[in-house]
């Protein structure tokens, strides 16, 4: 019987200051890219996928109010897609639960030419990209 490789996240604890925010946003995203709910306290919820789960929990022991990607810390975390179309129906739905997208100008290259991705923020500063391989090379 075989485990996880090793490497692989265990999970990811993401502090939030907000939980029915966080559900909101991070929940919908997660189960979106195939995590499915995995446990439920008052102070949290996590979803998994595989051997991995991601939590968000809003913490007594909080020492700011707010999340900033450019302090030292976590940046953003970047998720695989399938698709580029799965990419583009995210995005598409992404401001409806609490995301916003970040460089529209540059979307969807904004990590270049050859990177098809989306970087969204919630409204807790939490940043995501989401990076799919185009099915056929855009032109």
């Amino acid at each position: 019987m075989s485990g996880p490789a090793t490497g692989t996240p265990h999970h990811i604890e993401i502090w939030v200051p907000d939980l029915h925010r966080a559900i909101h946003s991070w929940g919908w995203l997660l189960q979106h890219l195939g995590y499915t709910t995995f446990q439920s306290w008052p102070a949290g919820r996590s979803w998994r996928l595989g051997p991995t789960y991601i939590v968000v929990e809003q913490s007594p022991d909080l020492t700011a109010a707010d999340h900033d990607r450019r302090r030292p810390g976590l940046n953003h975390l970047a998720f695989h897609v399938e698709s580029t179309q799965l990419l583009d129906a995210l995005t598409g739905q992404a401001t409806q639960h609490g995301w916003t997208l970040l460089f529209p100008d540059r979307h969807p290259h904004a990590g270049g030419p050859d990177h098809y991705a989306a970087y969204l923020e919630n409204t807790d500063g939490f940043e995501v990209e989401l990076v799919a391989v185009p099915t056929q090379k855009r032109r």
